[in-house]
């Protein structure tokens, strides 16, 4: 597998998000994680942490609904997972079901245009 040419890095910048009602997606996302809105116009809204604090989200309009389940999604890693996912729940997302499995210990939700995320149980790391 050949590296990478020196002096050349790469980084998670963030996700881009298909939407219909850019605004209220936006807001959804921030109330979720936290973030503020970092840029907005008409054709494109960026939320994060803080403008200098990657990976953000950045929402862009798109005619069309979503009709399949998402081929890229979030996995959210909350302190507790069940208190998450009622607060999730209140903020405009609804539990799905794609098939998974009943002894899945993740909690599947999706936004309120329909795209699905894990809510999963506490983790330490990337591999727990």
């Amino acid at each position: 597998m050949p590296g990478r040419p020196a002096g050349t890095a790469v980084s998670f910048y963030g996700i881009v998000v298909d939407a219909h009602d850019l605004p209220s997606l936006a807001r959804f996302w921030c109330q979720v994680l936290d973030w503020e809105v970092l840029f907005e116009a008409d054709d494109e809204i960026v939320i994060g942490a803080d403008k200098s604090a990657v990976p953000g989200i950045t929402f862009v309009p798109v005619p069309e609904k979503k009709t399949v389940k998402n081929r890229l999604h979030i996995d959210l890693a909350p302190d507790d997972q069940a208190v998450e996912v009622e607060r999730i729940i209140g903020l405009g997302a609804r539990r799905v079901d794609i098939g998974q499995r009943a002894d899945v210990s993740r909690v599947l939700p999706a936004d309120p245009e329909g795209n699905e995320f894990c809510v999963l149980t506490p983790k330490n790391s990337l591999i727990d």
